[in-house]
């Protein structure tokens, strides 16, 4: 993982087999359905890998890569952005997430 790189993606809608069929058949990506609402997508070496997850709305967030997960939060928040979800460890990840002055979601990932 390159810093400040980004180095996962998650794609959000109401009905997931149909994503997990449209990005497989569009771009040949790797599905693996992980339990109800999210599925792991693998795609080509060298690219980065994301998720689909089951949401009420489409929405599409990047996941960037940090070498400091705290100072990367607090410059989110003095260049105008808001913590959408504080520092937290989800058992693969320490990861936060913010949202851009626009409401543009990304996923910060500890180094």
């Amino acid at each position: 993982m390159i810093a400040n790189g980004i180095a996962h993606f998650d794609v959000f809608g109401p009905e997931p087999e149909a994503l997990h069929a449209f990005y497989a058949r569009v771009f040949g990506w790797e599905v693996d359905v992980k339990g109800p609402g999210y599925a792991l997508v693998r795609t080509p070496e060298g690219a980065p890998d994301g998720a689909v997850v089951e949401a009420e709305r489409a929405a599409l967030t990047v996941g960037v890569v940090v070498p400091d997960l705290d100072a990367a939060v607090a410059a989110a928040e003095a260049a105008g952005g808001t913590v959408v979800m504080p520092p937290t460890d989800n058992g693969w990840v320490v990861k936060a997430q913010v949202a851009d002055p626009a409401g543009n979601r990304i996923s910060l990932i500890a180094a």
